[in-house]
C-alpha cells in the first residue's frame, strides 16, 4: 500500500492507496512542534483503528507547506516504516511544464493539485484550494501550468479582524441566512463568507477572459464545500484531489 501524506498550514491530510483505489483518509491538526516519534504513533493509531498493519506501506509521498515538519516526516518514515520517502521538491517528475518564472517558488501543494486536477478531468482548467490560504491555480489543455493567483484564506481573513479590531470577536465561519445582518456575529461572517464568493467569481472570471477559451473550475481545500454552495462559476468540489496528485506524482517516480 502507498501512503500519501500532505502537510498542510492547518492540517496535515493523509491517505493509503491500494493501487489507484483510496482506502482510507484522514485528517489531523498541523502542530510545528510535534516530533518524529508523535507523528509516528498519531498514525499508528489511525492505522490500528482501521485494521492497517504497518508493515502493509511499501512507499510513502509527502508534500508540505511547512518546511521544518519535512524532517520529522522523513525521520517517521524511516523508523517506523523503514521506508524513505519520495518529497515533493526540485527534481521530482511532475509530467506537465511549470511555466513560472521560478518553478521553484510554486508551492508543493499547487504542483500536487494541478497533477491530480489534470489526470482526473484534463484542461483547460482553473483549480481553486479554498484553505489557510486561497489559491487559483490554471493549466492549458495540454497539461501545462500556467500560473495563477494567491490570496488570504478564510481562516486567516477572520482571525485578522478578531486580532486587529478590539471589538470583535472570533467567530465560527458558517452561512448566514441573510446578507443584511442584526448583529456582529453574523455581519462578520456575511463579510466574510459572501466577501470570499464575490472575490472567487471575479478573479475566475477574469482568468476565463484573459485565457479565452471555456475552462473547467474545480474547487478542493476545507471551505471549498461552503463556498461552492455559493459561488456561480464552480463547476465541481473534489475533496481527495491533493491525495490524487501524490498518487499520480508517485506513480511517475517509479
Amino acid at each position: 500500500m502507498l501512503l500519501v501524506i500532505d502537510i498542510g498550514n492547518s492540517n496535515v491530510v493523509l491517505g493509503t492507496y491500494d493501487g489507484k483505489k483510496l482506502y482510507r483518509h484522514w485528517r489531523v491538526s498541523t502542530e510545528r512542534q510535534k516530533t518524529s516519534d508523535e507523528y509516528g504513533m498519531e498514525i499508528n493509531n489511525l492505522f490500528l483503528y482501521h485494521g492497517i498493519k504497518m508493515e502493509n506501506i511499501t512507499a510513502v509521498i509527502i508534500s508540505s507547506v511547512v518546511p521544518p515538519l519535512v524532517v520529522p516526516m522523513e525521520k517517521m518514515c524511516e523508523r517506523y516504516f523503514h521506508l524513505k520517502p519520495l518529497i515533493v521538491g526540485p527534481g521530482i517528475k511532475t509530467g506537465i511544464r511549470l511555466k513560472y518564472e521560478n518553478p521553484r517558488d510554486i508551492g508543493a501543494d499547487r504542483i500536487v493539485n494541478v497533477v491530480g486536477a489534470y489526470e482526473q478531468y484534463g484542461g483547460p482548467l482553473i483549480v481553486i484550494d479554498i484553505g489557510t490560504a486561497t489559491t487559483f491555480d490554471v493549466v492549458d489543455e495540454n497539461g501545462d501550468f500556467l500560473g495563477g493567483v494567491i490570496s488570504t484564506g478564510l481562516g486567516t481573513s477572520a482571525e485578522g479582524l478578531f486580532q486587529k479590531a478590539a471589538k470583535l470577536p472570533r467567530i465560527e465561519l458558517v452561512t448566514p441566512k441573510n446578507v443584511i445582518c442584526r448583529n456582529t456575529i453574523t455581519g462578520m461572517q456575511a463579510g466574510i463568507i459572501f466577501g470570499f464568493v464575490g472575490q472567487i467569481d471575479e478573479i475566475v472570471r477574469r482568468i476565463k477572459q484573459e485565457y479565452g477559451k471555456p475552462m473547467k473550475v474545480i474547487a478542493t481545500g476545507g471551505y471549498a464545500k461552503m463556498i461552492a454552495k455559493e459561488s456561480q462559476t464552480i463547476d465541481a468540489i473534489d475533496h481527495f484531489l491533493t491525495l490524487t496528485g501524490l498518487r499520480v506524482l508517485y506513480e511517475r517516480n517509479q
